[in-house]
């Protein structure tokens, strides 16, 4: 079964300096019919503008997923990470026990378009964590590139969750195999796609459940974010 979730259906907020889009109940916005899909609890769509960020704010007890396709955000946390996440980056943080962060775009004329992605942990009272990396253009293109796992990912989240990544150039196609008593959830970050054959445009998302295989066949260039959920 595949229920879309279309993106103009999602949760809203302009603030400004903030464009946001809520896939899941947010700060403001609840939905008890959208409260999350399994351990994937928040997938936000943010434009922030030039100059501006987030100030210092805390997190508990949840994996946090920063994954840019646009511009730059500075990231600074009270475990000593200071870094730049940029286009192409993937960001995870476990706030665990306990951290405080802050997000900012120094740039003076871009915005910066990236997806936050909450997963609830395994188990409450982790240690504070943070990893940044890398996605290599070619490991996306054309196929799946796994960007965030309990094993194997090119981060590491402490969930029974894997999160695929991909780039398709108009009529290409990529299919995944969902093993029995797993369900997926479909994020179309860029352009269009066919999900089985159900037309999804860009920023919409599909929920999938008693299905063993996935088809994604690009509708123009897209990229999309999908993920096996126990």
């Amino acid at each position: 079964m595949i229920i879309v979730r279309k993106a103009n259906d999602r949760g809203h907020a302009d603030h400004g300096w903030l464009d946001t889009y809520h896939t899941f109940s947010f700060a403001d916005y609840y939905d008890r019919a959208h409260m999350g899909f399994g351990a994937l609890r928040v997938i936000n769509e943010d434009r922030v503008q030039p100059g501006r960020g987030f100030g210092t704010h805390a997190h508990e007890d949840m994996e946090i997923i920063t994954y840019i396709l646009e511009g730059a955000l500075e990231h600074k946390d009270s475990m000593g990470n200071g870094s730049v996440i940029r286009a192409g980056d993937v960001q995870r943080m476990s706030a665990g026990t306990g951290v405080t962060h802050s997000e900012f775009n120094h740039s003076k004329a871009e915005a910066v378009h990236f997806l936050q992605i909450w997963i609830i942990p395994e188990r409450e009272g982790l240690p504070p964590s943070y990893e940044q990396r890398a996605v290599a253009t070619a490991d996306l293109q054309g196929r799946w590139h796994l960007i965030a796992a309990s094993e194997g990912g090119l981060v590491k989240v402490h969930q029974d969750a894997q999160v695929y990544a991909a780039r398709l150039v108009s009529g290409q196609e990529v299919s995944h195999t969902l093993q029995p008593g797993r369900r997926a959830w479909l994020h179309v970050a860029r352009g269009k796609v066919t999900l089985n054959g159900q037309a999804l445009d860009e920023s919409d998302g599909a929920a999938v459940t008693q299905e063993s295989t996935l088809s994604i066949v690009a509708r123009g260039n897209a990229e999309v974010l999908l993920f096996d959920l126990a």
